[in-house]
């Protein structure tokens, strides 16, 4: 049995979205022309596969910019929304370098629980590996024993050291141990974990703020990157947590996660369009190697429905 290329498993992956789009752009073109129906119906179409208003208006405009009045075939047609979608990405489309002097560069990863965190640390620190650069993990998720236990097995399974402490215990002290533990063996990143509960968002911004305290008295730059994990299951939805984390810990990159058929990706042209935050990763499954630099180009065309 062949192996998927990373191309199909990325129309896998956005399956949903892109027959949400597709059948609602199957038979737009009934003039042959591009005219103000056709175009009406272009906008919903990409509202009803999650790319939201902002956008959807944007391309709406841009086609009638270009194409208004002129012929157009259904190829054309999704040929013209691609490139609009992408215009949207490339922007945003900044793979995640790791450049901080000194070292470690720390990488704050958040997100609320069942985003998919853990597993995507695991596989940012493996992807960092392969690129031959020294990773060391800190379990910082000191509110639940699982994540501390899923990091660590992740860490042995990747062969990265972990810095970690008991259930309940105080996150700003494990960084500060990690930090030190990083600078001392010359780690080049530092990727921790942190709490993923926004019911009360008031401690979570508390447990944040202790933790950029402590960091900043071992090295002002810290933290070099906070990543906040979406999964791409949640639609709009993950739309409101980029604001609250944004709020709460100075968001300044995404990672998209679960990609599996059933997600709602277009959502990512919808957070690139509202908030302009770089989209540096998206994982397409479970294994370890299932996350890759974000490509615009050829994300907008699987949306679109052409290869």
């Amino acid at each position: 049995m062949t192996t998927p290329s990373w191309t199909e498993r990325l129309f896998g992956g956005f399956r949903k979205t892109s027959e949400r789009l597709s059948g609602n752009l199957t038979g737009v073109i009934g003039t042959a022309k591009l005219d103000n129906a056709t175009l009406d119906d272009v906008e919903d179409a990409l509202i009803l596969s999650d790319q939201g208003p902002a956008a959807a208006k944007r391309i709406r405009d841009r086609l009638a910019d270009k194409r208004f009045g002129l012929d157009i075939s259904e190829r054309e047609l999704r040929e013209a929304v691609a490139e609009e979608i992408a215009e949207i990405l490339r922007p945003v489309a900044k793979p995640l370098e790791i450049t901080a002097f000194p070292r470690p560069q720390v990488i704050l990863v958040i997100g609320v629980n069942g985003s998919g965190k853990t597993t995507t640390i695991a596989k940012l620190a493996h992807w960092l590996k392969e690129d031959d650069y020294g990773v060391m993990l800190a379990a910082g998720d000191t509110f639940r024993a699982a994540a501390i236990g899923q990091l660590a097995t992740w860490a042995e399974r990747i062969g990265v050291p972990i810095i970690r402490g008991p259930e309940g215990g105080d996150p700003a002290s494990i960084v500060f141990d990690a930090v030190k533990s990083a600078t001392d063996t010359g780690i080049d990143a530092l990727v921790v974990d942190t709490a993923g509960r926004l019911q009360n968002k008031r401690e979570l911004m508390d447990e944040l703020a202790k933790i950029r305290r402590v960091l900043g008295r071992l090295n002002p730059e810290a933290p070099h990157d906070v990543i906040l994990v979406l999964d791409a299951t949640n639609g709009q939805n993950a739309l409101a947590q980029i604001e609250t984390f944004r709020e709460v810990a100075g968001v300044t990159g995404l990672v998209m996660t679960k990609l599996d058929g059933t997600a709602r990706g277009g959502v990512l042209v919808a957070a690139a369009e509202q908030y302009g935050l770089p989209i540096h990763a998206i994982g397409v499954g479970e294994k370890i190697d299932d996350l890759r630099p974000f490509d615009p180009d050829l994300v907008a065309r699987v949306i679109a429905g052409i290869a």
